[in-house]
């Protein structure tokens, strides 16, 4: 595994913006998104029909690219963790996180022992350039693990998650969450404002950055003021943005 960059950003306290595919599943994106200046690209896996195989050949295209690629599960299962980092992701995005017990299973199923029971799959031989232990050392070091919380659940339990060792960052899943506590799409309804103020002050008390998807750059403005320290665009709302904006242009 090579060394992560979104760690060293976030470790300096500085945000890190990117992209979450939940439409393109071309290997073009991730240049699209380093050319753009994206620190990562997220390829959800929850909630689109991406097989490992087609997130594979999203990987392999990443890894040619300046932008860290990373992947959100479907849930807390060794094989469901351990593949996609296996492949080439430098993270994994845990959903419904609702228990240390979860994020203690994800960080179990993502570090290679002594820190996890991970299994040792080594593809090609420059993963092994200094060594079967060191190689080890450095995937458990630099890999990026994410706690989704959009739960009312998730909420109650946000300072034991954020407590766990070796979760790195939280995520709040707005319209989940919002769902969860019975406002769905209400994100300034009191209830929705204090959950997302529980989840950020359990993180600062942790010492770990928090993130969400944004909207538009407006909405992204927003999170960062707010003390968000990740923040993604969606592919499909971006583009749609974009073409209505560049077909307005034109028509105009």
């Amino acid at each position: 595994m090579r060394e992560n960059p979104l760690k060293a950003i976030l470790a300096e306290g500085r945000p890190i913006v990117g992209l979450m595919c939940f439409e393109f599943s071309t290997t073009g994106v991730a240049r699209l998104a380093d050319a753009a200046g994206a620190d990562f690209v997220l390829y959800d896996m929850e909630h689109t029909g991406w097989s490992i195989e087609t997130v594979r050949h999203l990987l392999a295209a990443t890894r040619g690219t300046g932008v860290t690629p990373l992947v959100r599960i479907s849930g807390a299962q060794r094989h469901l963790v351990s593949r996609p980092l296996d492949l080439g992701a430098l993270g994994v995005m845990l959903p419904m996180t609702e228990s240390a017990a979860d994020a203690r299973r994800l960080v179990e199923f993502a570090r290679f022992p002594p820190g996890g029971t991970r299994g040792v799959g080594v593809y090609h031989a420059d993963e092994l350039a200094d060594g079967l232990a060191a190689s080890l050392a450095r995937a458990n070091r630099e890999q990026l693990l994410i706690a989704q919380i959009e739960t009312a659940a998730g909420v109650e339990a946000a300072g034991e998650i954020a407590a766990v060792d070796g979760i790195d960052l939280l995520w709040i899943g707005h319209f989940d969450l919002s769902t969860s506590l019975g406002v769905p799409g209400e994100f300034g309804h009191p209830l929705h404002t204090a959950a997302v103020e529980r989840i950020l002050a359990a993180a600062a008390a942790a010492g770990k950055p928090v993130g969400a998807l944004a909207t538009s750059a407006a909405d992204a403005h927003e999170l960062v003021r707010q003390g968000y320290r990740a923040v993604a665009y969606g592919d499909s709302l971006l583009f749609a943005d974009a073409l209505g904006r560049a077909l307005g242009g034109l028509r105009g």
